[in-house]
């Protein structure tokens, strides 16, 4: 220990080798009876990354070019739609206004479902949700290994819909109006402390107003310093196709995976998974 370290008012806890194994803040060291200056600082600044997140502003507009320009479908050409609730402040202090879509875009999608000539296996809706910068960064690139997949697989997908100001419930009118079989959801989840930018994806089978979260799958914390977009992309291709498959969503379908992408040993092929 040098002479510069003994001078340090800090007091460095035993456990502090084990910072480089997460991102998390742990083992901070005690400075008297605070933290250290400079933790707090950083502290400091991951609450305002992650404040300003929230209100950071969704460009829908833009983000149906983003989408556009990755796929080579016309009929997956992005709609945009809006949710009852008309302004960020509104979004925030009434969730359930995020959760239903105003007048005029349900209209706009009842006028969809009545131009197709089938329903659709799956409807996909992209929102804002509490983080338009996760959406931003980490949705297009997501759909772009997503997609194909399910291109090759021979789904019927019908026109993605960008929803502003949406709510996860929000997939439910989307996906009974458009009469989807399942519906996906990608949306800025609340941003954290050091993940400001985490993308959630939720499906649900039979979307329909009504449903609850027990009904939902969701693979969470999407982003590179979290699950990686190609493994989001794989775990969420996998549980729509099961969820298709076995006619089943929610606390019924789990990823029954091993560690190599292989159904996992004493694993159902056929019936549901057994509640948690």
């Amino acid at each position: 220990m040098t002479s510069e370290e003994n001078n340090s008012p800090i007091v460095a806890d035993a456990w502090s080798s084990l910072r480089k194994l997460t991102p998390a803040r742990i083992a901070l060291g005690r400075a008297g009876g605070s933290l250290p200056t400079h933790e707090w600082l950083k502290f400091k600044s991951a609450h305002a990354v992650a404040r300003e997140a929230v209100h950071c502003e969704f460009n829908a507009e833009q983000l149906s070019s983003d989408i556009v320009r990755l796929n080579s479908h016309a009929e997956l050409d992005p709609v945009i739609v809006d949710s009852q609730a008309t302004d960020g402040a509104t979004f925030l202090q009434r969730p359930d206004l995020g959760r239903r879509l105003s007048d005029r875009s349900r209209w706009e999608l009842q006028e969809l479902a009545s131009a197709a000539e089938h329903a659709p296996d799956l409807v996909i809706v992209v929102s804002d949700g509490l983080s338009a910068l996760a959406v931003h960064r980490q949705a297009t690139p997501l759909l772009g290994i997503l997609l194909p997949k399910l291109t090759n697989d021979k789904w019927t997908v019908s026109r993605i819909v960008i929803a502003r100001f949406g709510r996860v419930a929000l997939q439910d009118e989307v996906g009974q109006v458009l009469r989807a079989r399942l519906a996906l959801m990608l949306l800025g989840e609340r941003p954290g402390l050091g993940s400001p930018d985490s993308l959630g994806a939720y499906l649900v089978h039979g979307p329909r107003i009504g449903n609850t979260d027990a009904n939902r799958n969701c693979v969470s914390n999407i982003r590179p310093d979290g699950l990686p977009l190609e493994a989001a992309a794989k775990t969420t291709y996998h549980l729509l196709t099961e969820a298709r498959r076995r006619g089943i969503s929610g606390v019924q379908l789990k990823d029954e995976r091993n560690s190599t992408g292989q159904l996992a040993s004493g694993a159902t092929e056929s019936a549901p998974a057994t509640l948690a």
